[in-house]
């Protein structure tokens, strides 16, 4: 159960930081959107990256009220979000044989035979 929970917080923190390379303006509420995560659980996250120094923010110059805010990765993030995906990607990769190997055994069970193999 931890390790899925683990995987789960992995998942929403590459997520997060490739939200954040895409559109540096994005709101903690819109992270929470796109990730499919709690409004309070993303700005948690977004707070542990700013604390681990994965991203720094930045005001946007040009807005008078200065409320806005933009989320830069630092090159402590990059090298983070490189490490996370190659995990991500590895396990992924592991999953996906084994999804190949039940189907295969399924269709062996009821009898499919299928000529295009994934």
């Amino acid at each position: 159960m931890a390790s899925r929970r683990k995987e789960y917080q992995e998942d929403a923190k590459l997520r997060a930081l490739q939200l954040i390379t895409e559109n540096p303006q994005l709101t903690s509420r819109d992270l929470a959107q796109k990730i499919g995560i709690s409004n309070g659980s993303a700005y948690y996250l977004m707070a542990s990256l700013i604390a681990k120094s994965f991203i720094k923010i930045a005001n946007f110059k040009e807005n008078p009220k200065k409320k806005k805010y933009s989320y830069l990765l630092t090159s402590k993030g990059v090298r983070e979000k490189s490490l996370i995906a190659s995990k991500f990607l590895m396990r992924k990769k592991i999953e996906y044989e084994a999804l190949k190997e039940e189907i295969n055994a399924l269709e062996k069970s009821v009898g499919i035979i299928i000529n295009d193999k994934v």
